[in-house]
Formats: C-alpha cells, structure tokens, sequence
C-alpha cells in the first residue's frame, strides 16, 4: 500500500500541492479577518475541489507533453533533467491508464464544484471552469499556449494560481467579491508564477528541441535570469501594495522574509550556469511562495481574531 501511495504521489506530483493550497487559505483567512466569517465545511469542500483541479493540471500536463514528444526529448538530451514524472516514458503507466486517473481528478474536482455553485452562487461554477481550460489547454492542442513563448503562460499561471483561488475561496465563505482579495492574490499569483518560470530552466534544450516556446527558450538563459529578478522585485513590491489597500494589516509586511531562500539562489546564479544549478532554483521559488503565503495567512488570522 505505501509503494502504491509513493507511486501515485508521484504521477500527479503532489509535492507542488501547497501551490494552490496556500491561495485557497488566503481566501479563506481573508474572509475571515475581513467580515469575521469561515465554514469549515465549504473551506473543505473548497480545498478537496482545488487540490483536485491542481493534480489534474499536473498529470494533464505531463500527458501532452509525452504525446507532443517533450518528455521524450528530455530523456535524449545529454545533461537534461527530465522534470516530468517519467512514468509514461518509462512505460510504468499506459497512456489510457494515466488518462483515466487524469480525467478522475478532474471529475472530483467537478462534483466539488457543483456542490459548492449549486448551494453558495454560480460564480463558483465560472471560476472552475476558466481553471480547467486553463489547464487542459496549457499544453493540450488546439491552443498549446504553453509552448507559444509570449507569456501566455506565464499570464495563465497568475489568474490560475493566484487570483482564481485566492478571489474563489473567498467568495464560497461571504458569497461576495471584495477588491482586497483581488490585490491579496497578487504576492502569491506572481511567486506561484516563478515557480513554473524558473522551471523551464530545467529543461529548456529538451523544450527547444521539442518546439515548445517558454520565456525562457524565447529568451535565453541570461535574459531569462533578468526577467526572473523581476518578477521576484514585482512579487516583493505587491507585498507592501497589499498593506497599503488593506489587504494585509502592517505587520504583514513580515511575510518579506519570504523572499529570503530566492533571494540567496538568486545572487549565487551567473549569466550562464550548469543544469544542476536550477532544481535549487524551482525550489527556492516554491520555498518563497509558501512562507510568503504562510506569513500572510498567519497575519490575517491573528488580525481576525485582534479586531
């Protein structure tokens, strides 16, 4: 049963899970402080639903990118790092089985949302439905923006991890839509954002060779790193745009430190760096947006409970 679990675990890469669970409490915790209201009963519907949705764009993904050769490319490239699960490539899974388990995820993700547009507005039913296009057409045909190189991507992330679930968990607790939730997704979005831009370092001669346009293939590796310190600066100056439209009371400003791990990876990477120098950079972007979200998370709480 644990081997099982591990296996699993591994297919729909769980690991990336507090991507979108961190959005879902902000949400939440921002209802919360803002008008003193939570139901642990639609918060777990919420997250169960969320999390669901995110496996499902995790194991989408590594779908089209076996069937459009990626993956493939990567296991051919001499120094590549292969950032897929490799189960497809290795023939552990058969397309139809992953496909099944795939469209499982998304069925659950489905029933949580009918659940919750049914009882809490139809919103919510908008809301997921922009999530799983995004999704499923990141690298599925006929849009595959994922691999067009103009920031599609990049712009999909943002709305999918950031202001979809921050703006979405809110709304199932109040029923209504506030501003503050909107500018509160912004830190989270924009780190969750790095996470996958940083990412595509990894792998970025195994996307080339498989025609698939990242930033960071459109860029190159040097104006790609430029880019990354830039969306890193945004991320930090959307902390203090939060405090100041009262999305974030003062002492949220402590979520800062962070930026402190991506910070460090950033000023230890050159112009051009060897491939074994990006894992710690996905994950000093992952380790950001979660003690980012955290800190932010713990200030609405004790905020809530303060006022």
């Amino acid at each position: 049963m644990q081997e099982k679990l591990k296996f699993w675990m591994k297919a729909t890469r769980t690991f990336a899970l507090p991507v979108i669970i961190i959005p879902v409490l902000l949400g939440a915790a921002g209802a919360f402080s803002w008008n003193d209201m939570f139901d642990p009963l639609w918060f777990i519907i919420t997250l169960i639903g969320a999390m669901a949705a995110h496996l499902f764009s995790n194991m989408i993904n590594d779908l089209w990118d076996y069937r459009n050769g990626a993956d493939d490319k990567a296991e051919e490239i001499e120094d590549g790092i292969p950032t897929n699960s490799g189960l497809l490539t290795s023939g552990a899974l058969t397309d139809k089985t992953f496909a099944s388990v795939t469209w499982a995820l998304l069925a659950v993700a489905v029933v949580c949302g009918v659940i919750i547009g049914a009882v809490r507005g139809w919103p919510v039913l908008i809301i997921g439905a922009i999530g799983a296009l995004i999704a499923y057409f990141y690298v599925a045909p006929p849009l595959k923006f994922g691999y067009r190189g103009k920031g599609y991507s990049e712009v999909a992330i943002f709305i999918a991890f950031g202001i979809l679930p921050v703006m979405g968990s809110y709304f199932v607790q109040t029923g209504t839509f506030d501003v503050r939730a909107f500018f509160l997704s912004f830190p989270v979005g924009i780190l969750t954002t790095l996470v996958l831009y940083n990412h595509h370092f990894l792998h970025k001669q195994a996307d080339e060779a498989a025609g698939k346009r990242t930033l960071v293939v459109v860029l190159g590796e040097r104006k790609g790193l430029i880019l990354s310190k830039w969306f890193t600066i945004l991320a930090f100056l959307t902390v203090i745009l939060c405090v100041i439209v009262g999305a974030l009371p003062w002492y949220g400003l402590i979520s800062l430190a962070g930026f402190i791990p991506l910070i460090q990876v950033l000023r230890s990477l050159g112009e051009t760096n060897s491939p074994e120098s990006y894992p710690p950079f996905m994950g000093a972007a992952l380790r950001a947006s979660v003690r980012c979200g955290g800190l932010q998370i713990i200030c609405l709480l004790l905020q809530g409970f303060l006022t």
